[in-house]
């Protein structure tokens, strides 16, 4: 069964409906059908609801988190190896710690780290990418 690791970027892609949320749709699709396993780091978990309780407020959060749940996404605690595999990679690459996150559970799961964010580009060749289209820049 193919593993798929769920970015942040991959994450808020599908309920804020933007580029990339019908590519997201599919990998849910596959997953609920048994045939693809969903994963989202803790950390990266962490990204989605700050930035959602940014632009939404605490009771958006909370929705989207309900939201969440109820879909086929396994959500894996960031334990000690999880944490230093991500420290091992921030060493050698310039991405941020919680991209670090993904990285490394993809790298732990054999799994594709589902993203459009540019800057897994810097740190290529560390794990598989499924690439999402990128938001257009904000002016």
């Amino acid at each position: 069964m193919k593993s798929y690791v769920l970015d942040s970027y991959a994450v808020l892609a599908y309920f804020q409906d933007e580029e990339g949320a019908a590519q997201v749709e599919g990998l849910l699709r596959e997953a609920a059908a048994g045939k693809a396993s969903l994963i989202l780091s803790a950390v990266n978990l962490g990204e989605v609801a700050y930035i959602t309780q940014q632009k939404a407020g605490a009771k958006g959060r909370r929705k989207l988190l309900a939201a969440l749940d109820a879909l086929p996404v396994t959500v894996v605690d960031a334990d000690r190896g999880l944490a230093l595999a991500a420290a091992e990679i921030k060493v050698k690459h310039a991405v941020s710690y919680a991209d670090c996150f993904a990285l490394a559970l993809a790298r732990r799961s054999g799994g594709t780290v589902v993203t459009g964010d540019p800057e897994f580009k810097k740190a290529e060749g560390v794990a598989p990418v499924h690439w999402l289209p990128e938001k257009p820049k904000q002016r």
